[in-house]
């Protein structure tokens, strides 16, 4: 069962309605006692990082992530929260479990947010990328980036290069949304749910 977690910053119903149409069991919660049985965790998110930090401390769900050893989806703004920080909120600190600090793009360059379907380059023959290429579009909306780093495993170009996917351990993350990007999204998703499955080891 995979458990996608709740913390007022999600969007919670297109995550759920993707893990519908793959018929893989899940939940929609903020217990620690739920996300305790679950095989394994999505940690959705849209919005602004310095609320939905302070949702996930208000709940306790900011030490449960840094602690778990599931495998963990975090995406959009929930990748964004697995970084040691952001700009954004003249700077808000992360759960650290990925290193690097996210920066604004620079809206004299190019129009921001990135908004719209994009290709990304696979740098990994990580599990979660089978059945994906470099042909593969998917559907961003953010304002700001993660730079690139040694777990990056795709990146994307919107003026800079940035980290589209992300994988150290068992932590993994998409800066695009999965379940609005169509069959790429779903092929991701469906990577993420046979991986939970057969317990492929993400290392």
């Amino acid at each position: 069962m995979i458990a996608i977690i709740n913390y007022d910053a999600g969007n919670l119903a297109s995550v759920s309605n993707a893990l519908d149409r793959l018929q893989a069991e899940h939940i929609i919660t903020k217990n620690m006692g739920e996300l305790d049985k679950a095989d394994a965790i999505i940690f959705p998110g849209v919005g602004h990082a310095k609320p939905a930090m302070e949702s996930l401390q208000k709940n306790g769900l900011d030490d449960w992530i840094k602690n778990t050893t599931k495998p963990l989806l975090g995406i959009c703004l929930g990748m964004q929260l697995l970084y040691e920080s952001s700009q954004e909120g003249g700077g808000t600190k992360g759960l650290g479990l990925v290193s690097g600090q996210l920066k604004k793009f620079d809206n004299h360059k190019q129009k921001v947010p990135h908004m719209g379907w994009n290709t990304c380059s696979l740098t990994s023959a990580h599990p979660l990328l089978h059945g994906l290429d470099d042909r593969s579009y998917f559907y961003f909306v953010h304002s700001y980036y993660a730079p690139l780093n040694k777990a990056t495993i795709a990146s994307c170009n919107y003026g800079t290069d940035f980290t589209a996917m992300v994988a150290e351990g068992n932590i993994m993350g998409t800066q695009f949304h999965p379940e609005k990007s169509g069959d790429a999204g779903h092929q991701l998703l469906k990577n993420f749910f046979e991986l939970t499955k057969r317990q492929i080891p993400v290392n």
